[in-house]
């Protein structure tokens, strides 16, 4: 059997496509001769040349997402090493491949060639690097397709490396299948179809005849009919032909081959002659068709949709039927395209018919390459490219407009989705993704500007967003990706200069911008409407950062893309001028009188208009708390979710604690504020203005945060904002009246009555899947009323009196193994710790400082007993055997609530974890009996005052029916949370924060590096190393924390295969390995720096330090 990779046989081929390029539609059914032995003969030869792919999307672009995906491929020139497979198997953008032969041999593959439109490609191997396996490639046998053919299906079916599935050809005229409304689709071809059941894995597979040819491709299925789909075979001959000729000579290295393609952006539908007659074709012009056409034709090409700004907008309509080109009856869609194809950047003569009228139209073939984009632009996580042919199909959009492939940080902050077209920025019209690159490059770290955008599901209106530049390093610097077919690479090129103004952060909001783009601490900008955001659905996409691991859903942790809502970001304030006045007291500074509540015409300046809203029905409380209350939208950057944080996305309620010339405070809780790592933005109740604040304080174990804000850029606002006036002592009671004031969603005050029913409550909140914050060993106030899970405030006297916040807490309502939801639920914070916490910052106690506008205040660090408790009644602590002696002094302690505190666990790695035990009770510490969690802190912060201890506890607990002394050790917490993370092949590495310590367990490894998370279209990705899990061990050498880490990792090389030996939180050990790409993925770390408070990236290891990502 001759071969039809052969020069030779190629080119009688094409001779004989020339002469008649007409497909039969229906051929004349063939008989199958072939026998179980003829079938195994080609199978045999044809097992061997079929390979298993397994593919790595490391951006999104185009049509296809960032992602990891098997599919099948195989070999049709083997001395030149050319894998045929599907388009959407090389991907339009960067992909990374290997290919594994029958024998398990792995080589890697690069692309050389994608269609633009139809779904097929290819890569090329070394052929040498194949050793041990004796293979022929498959030729190709377009011709011998036809109704009723037996064919085989082999290839990576399902997952499987070998899968054959039998079918027979049903149809060879089948229009091409229709996949997603927003991805890739193939157009302008038949495809066959046939009842093979195909699946998952099975793409690019060879459909096979029993002589052992490729009679076809297979592309997709339908699984509800078990019908699988295969693209002809023609057009890939004729692609195949142009790279081997472009390669005559076998050499090491591949030069990139043009296959040219034309087109006018028009797609044809083949419509039945009944069809054809009611768009009205002439009868006449029906018969001369009929008459120079192949026997069995049964209809002719019909226009369904014109791509705006190609070559036929506005010559072309849908609904005209195409008579001839060029003076040729063309009826079948590969006489069209052999035409279109070569007649690039010509005229060519169409004739058709509109509604029975006969139209002559010369338009030109325009060269399809030139709308299939080579390149993109990497900002903020953010991929943009020029519109591509394929989707301003799909949208009806002008190609080469600028389309947002994956939207990243930066756009999704600013509420711009995927898929979405950016039509002006900054004032300036985009056209051209040049015209965007160009305002970027004059923007500063922090700039806000606005951003005007459509989609294709809202074409007709523009909608207008502000869009931030990243004021802190969570991305690298904007780069620029270019193709190269020679090598299969994107080469990657900074957009900007180095030391440009994207490079360097602001150093004052005063700094020279353009006209139309304002610094954000000196913009007023009311707050639109907002609602507590938490535990959202995920955005899809590359590099969007994932939790989940093989036991966890990956859809608990993002923020959904339709949250439409302008998404603001903060800039940096370098005030510097002004301290903390030595005769400033803490009650000086935030005290607020009554007296001074007064309508607030008094104080607001005259310019903002509405100001005097005060009204007769207002309580007293909600006049003077409403100063005090600020909205705070949060968003936390994907590139560094750490600590288990759930979302990306939180709004909540605020109170200003402390509010002075150089300095504002305001306390809110973690469910709303969870990382440091965070963007924040606060909208205040008194004046209508959104600045931005920084996280400066996360209490270790309460649930509250710190975040300051610089007066300063509140400008007339500042005389109107105050802090509100707490009130610690005394604790609330039982049947206590409170007033609980919030804010609405319109960011108006609002207050109600209530009744404290338990004033210390003791939360029990379970750990979640992915372990992240929850309050452990706190006391809450619960009232009389349920006011919802989303409505935040405080609790205040009929005074106006803080003396409690009502803040959010998260868990998780587990209703399953494997099924969970996130929830909410508030509950009242005593305002004693949060006070406190910030009599220690005021008072200038001798803390590690941080700095805050310019200037290092003091930070408190806790000390504290790392162990979770929960209560016990009395009653039940005697049945275990505890003495009345102790029942009696517990009860003197507390004669109201009558409980003892028990040990749930201690904390992984904390002095406490070798001495005390599940179950203890804790009696007394230093002598003192305990019998609520506030005796424990005092007890720890006691510490504090005395000079002669040495950190530890006298602490008597009860245990298996023994009283038993023992001393432990307290462990110092600060208020930083997580200040340093490492992302490795794709993967973010920190150390295990206190959630993960509380399930009690680190391995024995010298505790390793914790995953947090992983990013689609990775190495992790690919190989399965997903988060929950421990590092311990980088090529058998230890990795016990981050230094360790990055000293290992640093030392291998681009491209080198590395054994990583990993601990799951379930305690399952596991060795596997992984492939290193410093290409895609550099090796960088993520750190605050305390001197500047900024958070710096640091590239530790990529292929060239100077085009570092």
């Amino acid at each position: 059997m001759e071969r039809l990779g052969s020069e030779a046989a190629l080119a009688e081929m094409e001779s004989s496509m020339t002469e008649d390029l007409s497909m039969e539609i229906n051929p004349p059914f063939k008989e199958n001769l072939a026998t179980s032995k003829d079938w195994r003969k080609a199978l045999n030869k044809v097992v061997p040349a079929v390979v298993v792919l397994r593919t790595t999307a490391c951006r999104a672009f185009d049509t296809e997402s960032a992602g990891a995906s098997y599919a099948t491929g195989f070999v049709v020139d083997k001395s030149r090493g050319i894998i045929l497979t599907n388009r959407h198997v090389v991907k339009p953008g960067p992909v990374v491949a290997e290919a594994m032969f029958v024998n398990r041999e792995e080589i890697p593959v690069h692309p050389i060639y994608r269609d633009p439109v139809h779904d097929f490609g290819f890569f090329l191997y070394d052929p040498s690097a194949i050793k041990f396996l004796s293979y022929d490639e498959i030729p190709l046998a377009p011709e011998a397709a036809c109704v009723g053919l037996e064919i085989r299906v082999v290839g990576n079916d399902s997952g499987e490396k070998v899968s054959i599935l039998a079918g027979t050809l049903a149809r060879l005229d089948r229009d091409a299948p229709h996949y997603k409304k927003d991805g890739y689709n193939d157009f302008n071809t038949f495809y066959m179809q046939a009842a093979s059941g195909t699946k998952g894995g099975s793409s690019g597979s060879p459909v096979i005849d029993w002589q052992g040819r490729a009679v076809a491709l297979n592309a997709g299925s339908k699984t509800s009919s078990a019908s699988a789909f295969f693209l002809p075979l023609e057009r890939v001959v004729r692609a195949l032909g142009f790279l081997q000729r472009g390669r005559e000579s076998i050499s090491n290295t591949w030069e990139a081959v043009t296959i040219p393609r034309g087109t006018l952006q028009a797609t044809f539908l083949h419509k039945g002659f009944d069809e054809t007659r009611r768009l009205g074709l002439r009868s006449e012009t029906e018969q001369l068709v009929l008459l120079a056409s192949p026997p069995g034709e049964t209809g002719m090409l019909v226009v369904d949709s014109v791509v705006p700004g190609g070559p036929a907008h506005k010559h072309l309509e849908p609904g005209d039927v195409l008579i001839r080109l060029n003076g040729e009856v063309s009826t079948q869609f590969l006489k069209m395209e052999t035409l279109l194809d070569d007649n690039v950047n010509n005229k060519i003569e169409l004739q058709i018919e509109r509604g029975g009228k006969p139209l002559t139209l010369d338009l030109t073939v325009q060269d399809l390459h030139s709308v299939t984009p080579d390149y993109f632009l990497e900002v903020s996580g953010a991929i943009i490219h020029p519109l591509s042919y394929q989707q301003a199909r799909n949208f009806r959009f002008q190609c080469g407009l600028v389309y947002v492939a994956e939207q990243g940080y930066m756009l999704f902050r600013a509420g711009v989705p995927r898929h979405a077209i950016i039509k002006k920025f900054a004032g300036e019209n985009i056209a051209r993704l040049d015209d965007f690159i160009s305002v970027l490059s004059k923007l500063s770290r922090g700039a806000r500007v606005p951003l005007e955008y459509i989609t294709y599901t809202d074409r007709h209106r523009r909608k207008s967003v502000l869009v931030t530049v990243d004021r802190h390093e969570w991305y690298a610097p904007p780069h620029i990706y270019t193709r190269n077919d020679s090598t299969g690479l994107w080469t990657v090129k900074p957009m900007l200069p180095l030391n440009s103004s994207l490079e360097l952060c602001v150093n004052s909001t005063e700094q020279a911008l353009p006209s139309n783009i304002s610094s954000c601490s000196a913009e007023v900008t009311p707050m639109e409407p907002a609602h507590q955001s938490v535990g959202q659905k995920p955005t899809n996409g590359v590099a969007s950062m994932e939790t989940s691991c093989e036991e966890i859903d990956d859809g608990s942790h993002s923020v959904d893309e339709s949250d439409a809502g302008s998404k603001k970001r903060r800039v940096e304030d370098d005030s510097t001028d002004g301290v903390l006045s030595p005769e400033c007291t803490l009650h000086e500074s935030r005290e607020v009188r009554l007296e001074e509540t007064g309508p607030e015409t008094e104080t607001v300046p005259r310019d903002f208009p509405g100001a005097a809203a005060a009204t007769n029905n207002v309580s007293v409380a909600e006049r003077a708390i409403e100063p005090t209350l600020v909205m705070l939208e949060v968003h936390v950057p994907s590139s560094c979710m750490l600590d288990g944080v759930h979302s990306q996305h939180f709004f909540g309620t605020g109170l200003i604690i402390y509010h002075s010339q150089t300095m504002g405070l305001v306390a809110v809780d973690k469910n709303t504020v969870a990382v440091s790592v965070s963007d924040v933005m606060l909208s205040f109740a008194a004046y209508p203005i959104e600045i931005p604040g920084e996280v400066v304080f996360l209490h270790p174990v309460h649930n509250f945060a710190l975040v300051a804000y610089d007066p300063s850029s509140l400008g007339p606002g500042a005389s109107v904002v105050r802090a509100a006036e707490l009130l610690p002592e005394p604790a609330l009671h039982r049947g206590d009246s409170v007033c609980l004031v919030g804010l609405s969603r319109s960011l108006q005050a609002t207050s109600r009555k209530s009744f404290v029913t338990n004033p210390s409550a003791a939360l029990n909140i379970g750990s979640a899947d992915c372990p992240r914050y929850r309050a452990t060993n706190m006391e809450v106030i619960e009232l009389d009323t349920d006011f919802g899970s989303t409505f935040s405030g405080v609790l205040t006297d009929d005074l106006g009196r803080v003396q409690a916040i009502w803040g959010s807490f998260s868990t998780q309502l587990k209703y399953s193994c494997s099924s969970s939801e996130d929830h909410q639920f508030v509950r009242g914070i005593p305002i004693y710790w949060i006070s406190q916490t910030l009599d220690k910052i005021i008072s200038g106690a001798n803390e590690p400082t941080r700095l805050i506008n310019g200037v290092k205040r003091p930070m408190p660090v806790t000390k504290l007993l790392e162990v979770e408790l929960y209560p016990t009644l009395l009653s039940k602590a005697r049945s275990y055997g505890l003495s009345d002696s102790w029942i009696q002094a517990l009860v003197k302690k507390d004669p109201i609530r009558r409980q003892v505190l028990r040990v749930k666990g201690c904390l992984a790695g904390s002095k406490a974890e070798n001495l005390l035990e599940q179950g203890d009770m804790v009696l007394a510490i230093n002598k003192e009996p305990v019998t609520c969690f506030r005796n424990v802190e005092d007890a720890c912060q006691e510490l504090d005052r005395c000079s002669d201890n040495d950190g530890k506890l006298k602490i008597t607990i009860f245990r298996q029916g023994r009283e038993i002394e023992l001393l432990v050790g307290t462990d110092v917490r600060d208020g930083n949370g997580t200040t340093r993370v490492i992302n490795w092949c794709g993967c973010i590495v920190q150390d295990p924060h206190s959630a993960v310590r509380a399930l009690g367990f680190l391995p024995e490894e010298g505790h390793g590096v914790y995953v947090a998370r992983w990013c689609h279209g990775s190495p992790v990705h690919r190989y399965g190393l997903y988060a929950l899990q421990w590092i311990v061990e980088v090529n058998g050498k230890p990795t016990p924390d981050l230094d360790a880490f990055v000293a290992v990792t640093k030392e291998i090389e681009h491209g080198e295969f590395v054994r990583v030996r990993t601990v799951h939180l379930n305690g399952r050990p596991r060795v596997f390995t992984l492939k290193q790409d410093l290409h895609y993925w550099p090796t960088w770390e993520l750190s605050f720096d305390p001197e500047t408070a900024m958070w710096r990236r640091t590239t530790i290891k990529s292929v060239d330090c100077s085009k570092a990502m």
